[in-house]
């Protein structure tokens, strides 16, 4: 079978990718589609250290072709988006209701996959870059038939982490002031995650002035090249600021826009060592900095209710989908990706 491979030097397109049948409590699911994440584009240039030969991909839907033993929640022919968290849903953190922070979910890759006989990674316990992959049965969402599998791919991870930042960390609040540094498809989703949470003033901040039109489309109410002009549209300063790049000074400039018992939401990806700084002096005002992992999501109750937005017009998929590829054109999808001529371009199969 086809899929996108890499191998600590390059990246290919290969049709001898093979995987295993699903063992208890795991699904095999036939990706119709996959939005290309800057996540798996940091795998490749090292800011996100992973161990290789890997299959990329982890934003993606599809339909369920076979269940393992145990399984009850899909069948055969259902039609399902995939989360990237293979939690255990017995541990502490789990019972909480904090599935992101299960210990088991994090740092312990599989290898599901072989070519040539040799074993192949499995990236973010997903790889969407397969005609097909195997997961845990948690992993796997039923979603209703009429949403488009290119759109309902990118609920998995953009909109889980842009929207789920908004609702479940950061709980902005009706007219809060929100502040969005990065207009790509976790910034887009942060957008459209503010206006659902009902904000009044949402700025958008990013230095393509061409993404202006599609910042407003998702709920943007004002649009700006830089973090400059913040302070005229918000002289008090900003109930909360998300930086979506990944870059330690666009960090430190959402921690200077934050007024009074303020917050900073990390969900750019700089490199592991990155350092930030900031003034502490300003901290004492009830601000705060958030780490935030993955939306701080439940995935098994967020997907479905995000698929519900979406058949109800409230949250927006089908405008996310800047173009379509098919997977052996995935070096026109990285390159546009990386020059951010896309909001998110969507592999097929």
């Amino acid at each position: 079978m086809r899929g996108v491979v890499f191998d600590g030097k390059q990246i290919q397109v290969v049709d001898d990718l093979e995987v295993r049948e699903p063992g208890p409590g795991e699904v095999l699911v036939a990706i119709s589609a996959a939005g290309l994440c800057h996540s798996d584009l940091s795998v490749v240039d090292g800011t996100i250290p992973f161990p290789v030969p890997v299959v990329l991909g982890h934003e993606g839907a599809g339909v369920v072709e076979v269940v393992g033993v145990g399984v009850t929640h899909v069948s055969p022919g259902d039609h399902v988006a995939l989360s990237t968290l293979a939690n255990c849903g017995t541990c502490a953190e789990c019972d909480r209701g904090r599935p992101t922070m299960c210990r088991q979910a994090i740092g312990r890759p599989g290898q599901p996959f072989t070519r040539g006989g040799q074993p192949v990674y499995q990236f973010a316990s997903n790889s969407a870059f397969a005609e097909r992959t195997v997961v845990k049965a948690v992993q796997v969402v039923r979603i209703p038939k009429d949403i488009p599998l290119p759109s309902a791919a990118l609920i998995g991870c953009g909109v889980l982490t842009g929207v789920g930042a908004v609702l479940n960390r950061a709980r902005v609040d009706h007219g809060d002031s929100v502040v969005v540094i990065g207009t790509g498809g976790i910034g887009l989703n942060v957008i459209q995650g503010a206006r659902i949470a009902g904000a009044s003033t949402i700025v958008a901040v990013d230095a393509n002035p061409g993404k202006e039109g599609v910042a407003r489309q998702f709920g943007a109410t004002h649009f700006l090249p830089s973090t400059e002009g913040v302070r005229e549209i918000l002289p008090s300063g900003a109930d909360h600021a998300f930086e979506c790049v990944g870059r330690v000074e666009l960090i430190r400039q959402a921690v200077d826009l934050l007024d009074r018992h303020g917050q900073a939401v990390l969900l750019g990806v700089p490199p592991a060592t990155a350092e930030a700084s900031f003034l502490v002096s300003s901290m004492y005002l009830d601000k705060s900095i958030l780490g935030c992992r993955y939306g701080s999501s439940r995935p098994q109750r967020d997907i479905a209710l995000y698929a519900q937005m979406y058949r109800e017009g409230r949250l927006l998929l089908d405008e996310l989908v800047t173009e379509t590829y098919p997977v052996e054109d995935f070096e026109k999808a990285a390159g546009d990706a990386e020059a951010g001529r896309v909001a998110r371009g969507v592999l097929t199969f």
